[in-house]
Parts: C-alpha cells; sequence; structure tokens
C-alpha cells in the first residue's frame, strides 16, 4: 500500500493540464502529449510484462519509479512542449514496467502464503491507498500553488517521486506461483505444458489443441541467450493464454475496457475550468472525483463475489451518474453566480461514477488473475494493460475532434455514453468468482 500510495502523492497530477495550458498549450496539444503517453506504454506493456515474468520483478518496480522521477524533474526544469512530450515518454516507459508487474508480484506473493482469496481486499486497499494519495496530493496542491505557483507544486512532486523510488527499494522479492524456470531448468531438455493454451517455439503456426511449449538449453549457453530464450518462452506463453483460454481472453477484455475508458479522469480539472471554477478551486472540485473512487476501491473486497449482473447493474448507474454530473457542471458556464453550486452538484455525481467504475475494473481485474492459470501472470495482465491504452488512445483522440465543436461537459457526457455499453459486455465477459477450499486452493 505504501508503494502505491507514494507513486500517487504527487500534487502536480491535479494541475498538470492547467501547466500546459499555461505555457500555451490548446486542447489538441495537450491531447497529443496524453496520446504520446498512452503510445509509449502502448508499444513497451507487452513486452514489459514479459520481463517482469523473466527478471527481477522488485528490479523493474525500482526502474519504473527512477524513471517517472526523471518525468517530472523534466516538466519542473523545462516546462515546454518538447519537455512536456518527453516527460510523458519517461512516464509511459514507467508505468508499462509498473503494469502488471506490481499485480502479480502481490497475486504470487498471496499464492506462496496460501491465501489468494484475499486478493481483492488487498488491491481494493491498495488502490484506495493511491486514491488516498491522490486526495491527499490535490489538497495540498492549492496551498502549494497560491505560496509557489508551478514551480513549488513540480518541485513537491519531484521530491515525493524520489521517496517513491526509495519505497520501491525495500519490496520484498516475492517467489513467483509458476516460475519460467520451471519450463527449462527440470532437465536438459525439458518441456512444460501450459493449460489450455500451448504453443510449439519457433514454429511459425498458431497451436493446436493438446500441443506442448517447449524449450531447449544448453548448460553451455551464454547467460544472455538463455536469459532471451526464458523471455521469448514466457512472453508467448502469456500471450497464447490470453488470446486462447476464452474466460481469461473476456476477463482481459473487460478489464481493458473499464480501466480505459477512466482515461476521462485527465479532462476533469479542463471541465472545471470550463465550467468557470477559479484555479485554486479546480482541485477541490477533481478531488471530489478521487474521493468516489478512494471508496469504490475500498469496498472492492465487500463486492468482489457480485454476480455479474449486479456489477454490470451498478456500472450503468454509475454511467448515468456520470452523465448527469458532466451535464450539470456543464450548465455553470453561462450562470457565474451558480458556479460553486452546479459544479459541486456536478462533480459529486461525477465521481461517484467513477468510483463504481474503479470498483467494477478491481474485481474485473481479480477475476482475471484468478482465471489465469500458465507460469506468465504478468504478460497476461500486461496484454490487458496494453488494450486499456488503446482505449485511452480512442478517449484522446475522440476528445481532441469532439471539442473542435462541442464543449468539455458534452464531450464527457458523451464518454458516459461508453460507460453503458461497458455495463452491456459486463454479464458475458465478467469471468466467474472462483470457489476455493478452506486451504485456498480452488
Amino acid at each position: 500500500m505504501l508503494f502505491k500510495g507514494s507513486r500517487d502523492l504527487i500534487p502536480l497530477y491535479a494541475l498538470y493540464a492547467l501547466l500546459f495550458a499555461e505555457h500555451g498549450l490548446n486542447t489538441a496539444q495537450i491531447s497529443s502529449l496524453l496520446a504520446l503517453w498512452s503510445i509509449t506504454a502502448f508499444v513497451l506493456e507487452v513486452p514489459s510484462g514479459g520481463w517482469a515474468d523473466t527478471v527481477s520483478r522488485r528490479g523493474l518496480l525500482i526502474l519504473s519509479g527512477v524513471l517517472v522521477l526523471g518525468a517530472f524533474t523534466l516538466w519542473t526544469v523545462a516546462p515546454s512542449y518538447p519537455g512536456f512530450a518527453i516527460g510523458f515518454v519517461l512516464w509511459g516507459v514507467s508505468s508499462a514496467l509498473e503494469s502488471g508487474t506490481f499485480e502479480a508480484l502481490i497475486y504470487d506473493d498471496l499464492v506462496a502464503r496460501d491465501e489468494p482469496a484475499v486478493y481483492p481486499r488487498i488491491m481494493g486497499y491498495a488502490r484506495a491507498a493511491a486514491e488516498a494519495a491522490v486526495v491527499v496530493a490535490i489538497l495540498a496542491a492549492t496551498p502549494l500553488y497560491a505560496v509557489g505557483g508551478y514551480a513549488l507544486v513540480g518541485w513537491s512532486s519531484v521530491a515525493i517521486a524520489a521517496l517513491h523510488v526509495l519505497v520501491a527499494v525495500s519490496l520484498p522479492s516475492a517467489p513467483k506461483a509458476a516460475s519460467v524456470d520451471d519450463l527449462t531448468d527440470d532437465a536438459p531438455d525439458a518441456v512444460a505444458v501450459v493449460p489450455g493454451h500451448p504453443v510449439v517455439p519457433g514454429d511459425g503456426r498458431a497451436p493446436a489443441a493438446g500441443e506442448r511449449i517447449g524449450v531447449r538449453t544448453s548448460a553451455f549457453a551464454p547467460a544472455m541467450r538463455v536469459l532471451l530464450t526464458r523471455y521469448l518462452t514466457m512472453l508467448r506463453t502469456g500471450v497464447g493464454e490470453a488470446i486462447r483460454v476464452r474466460r481469461v481472453r473476456n476477463g482481459v477484455l473487460l478489464g481493458a475496457l473499464l480501466f480505459g475508458i477512466t482515461a476521462y479522469d485527465e479532462y476533469f480539472a479542463l471541465l472545471a475550468q470550463s465550467a468557470g471554477a477559479p484555479t485554486v478551486v479546480v482541485p477541490l472540485l477533481v478531488g471530489l472525483t478521487v474521493v468516489g473512487s478512494l471508496t469504490g476501491s475500498l469496498l472492492a473486497g465487500h463486492t468482489a463475489r457480485l454476480s455479474a449482473r449486479t456489477i454490470a447493474a451498478a456500472v450503468a448507474v454509475g454511467g448515468l451518474l456520470f452523465i448527469g454530473g458532466s451535464l450539470i457542471s456543464g450548465l455553470a458556464t453561462d450562470r457565474p453566480a451558480a458556479v460553486y453550486l452546479l459544479t459541486g452538484i456536478g462533480f459529486t455525481a461525477i465521481g461517484i461514477g467513477y468510483g463504481v467504475v474503479l470498483n467494477a475494473e478491481v474485481v474485473a481485474e481479480s477475476r482475471l488473475q484468478d482465471a489465469i492459470e500458465g507460469p506468465a501472470r504478468a504478460t497476461v495482465t500486461s496484454v490487458s494493460g496494453l488494450l486499456s491504452e488503446v482505449v485511452s488512445l480512442v478517449i484522446f483522440g475522440f476528445v481532441a475532434l469532439a471539442t473542435i465543436r462541442l464543449s468539455m461537459a458534452t464531450t464527457l457526457a458523451l464518454l458516459g455514453l461508453v460507460m453503458l455499453a461497458i455495463a452491456a459486455l459486463t454479464p458475458a465477459w465478467l469471468p466467474p468468482p472462483v470457489v476455493r477450499s478452506a486451504a485456498g486452493q480452488r
């Protein structure tokens, strides 16, 4: 929880969209930066998942922290479009390294303790810690900005990012529930089976049912060649499971939609500003949405075993609240006397809808972890992360185009309709809960 919390205790989160605007960037340019961020994470998402199944997950998380530290430092010392762009590339690489790696580390640690059933609750608490950190950071952004402007907000964020690196260094190296060594080290010609979706490396064709994935390693092979062979094995195994095993594939797709749609939170500050809220009030309004997401994350342990139809209904209600909140906030644009009332009501509704979606996302991600049976857990999770980046890119592109003609409030309301579509897919795509014995076994 400290790892997740320290990663998101960043005051810049509340104001970086406004920081970009302050330095002359328009909505289309800001969207292009966000798209660059997503493209970087998109390209590296699955490859980084393969490395997380091959090398030290803690090492990758430390590197991830160093890169995000570099991003915020660059934004603070070189606040320009090129500086912002390079910073987003660093952040994108960092996100790809962290995505899937942390979840796999936690799940495998719980498997080693025979406690996988508590994963939804633990991840809910971890997400809640992150959201609580965001709330604190957003609230801190107001006095920091009032005292020292964007410079103080930026350097405070750099300091917290440095603390996050230290926390990453302190993480334990949890044992993998299934190691890549299991595929290669049992015998010189060891061959491992991945249930339901095996492949034969190097044959260049789709596998048939019942085939096996095999990797031959020589005791005299150079270390890097062995490492690369292991990496490619894990990468192929994880991608194969994500594509061929139906319940895993459905979980990957649903998780990607639920997480990807939350890219709309990048525009909450701009919505508040376009509604007429003063800059010092914007972090408070954004904080309302974070309170909603925090609450949703905390409740994940209680909603983990709800039926797919119940979760779908909740997402639908959340979508309606999101649409209504966006439109109500937009009404303040022409009613400056009621700006605090309308934005307060609107952002409260948005926060509730946002929290419902994040709660459903935590549940979907935990069901996906339960559904994974092969050894490449981080790779499978990264496939979902990759697809979520695709959804995010679509969101950024849509907002960039839609705001040419439409207000930010109307644009976000239209994105709320997507939440309704996701709710319709949830009953069919959410993997069923796993029934475990008292010992925690399936």
